[in-house]
């Protein structure tokens, strides 16, 4: 998935010159990474806001046209939000090169929970892990790992290694090597005798 956002160059760096920005209604905001130098950009507020309504964008890959400099390929690595008001107040973005691998955490998105035959009996699906660390080209990261339980018995439970991941995806837990990392990530109970 790919987003284009649109950004200008930012001349003044600082807290003050970043107070001004907001009170103007952009969002100040940093390019880096790739072995190239860093690149202070702003965007509009507005469409900062509307765009962090949508979770997927955190696992976007974004493309970044910078008035008065080159087209950016980036994911958001960070995002500071004001204490009271929530308002996005700055962002990080790291450079995403198709071969260069990125590190990004993303969701499960857990389906057939209602069909699972371990849940039918009564046993209670318990959801251990919502998100997990991968490791891929940016052209190959999900904006969600998609878990289908629909075939969990009571009893049982899922584990990383058992995942199906998409193609070029590595879960970073997995690497090292050790079978201590290969946690659960969702397992029904079996239900209670009367």
């Amino acid at each position: 998935m790919s987003q284009n956002w649109t950004a200008e160059i930012r001349s003044e760096e600082g807290k003050g010159a970043s107070r001004r920005l907001r009170r103007a209604g952009k969002v100040p905001a940093i390019i880096y990474g790739a072995d190239k130098d860093a690149v202070s950009v702003a965007f509009a507020q507005n469409f900062v806001k509307h765009e962090f309504e949508n979770r997927d964008v955190f696992n976007t890959v974004l493309t970044i046209d910078v008035n008065g400099g080159e087209t950016e390929t980036c994911v958001v690595k960070d995002v500071q939000r004001h204490p009271a008001t929530g308002d996005v107040s700055h962002i990080d973005l790291q450079r995403a090169s198709d071969n260069n691998q990125i590190t990004k955490t993303v969701p499960f998105n857990f389906v057939g929970k209602a069909s699972a035959p371990g849940v039918k009996m009564g046993g209670m699906m318990t959801i251990l892990q919502p998100t997990v660390e991968i490791r891929c080209l940016a052209k190959n990261l999900p904006t969600a790992i998609t878990v289908d339980v629909s075939t969990m018995e009571a009893g049982a439970s899922l584990r990383l290694s058992e995942l199906a991941l998409p193609e070029g995806v590595v879960i970073t837990a997995l690497t090292h090597g050790n079978t201590d990392y290969d946690q659960s990530v969702v397992n029904i109970t079996k239900p209670k005798r009367k």
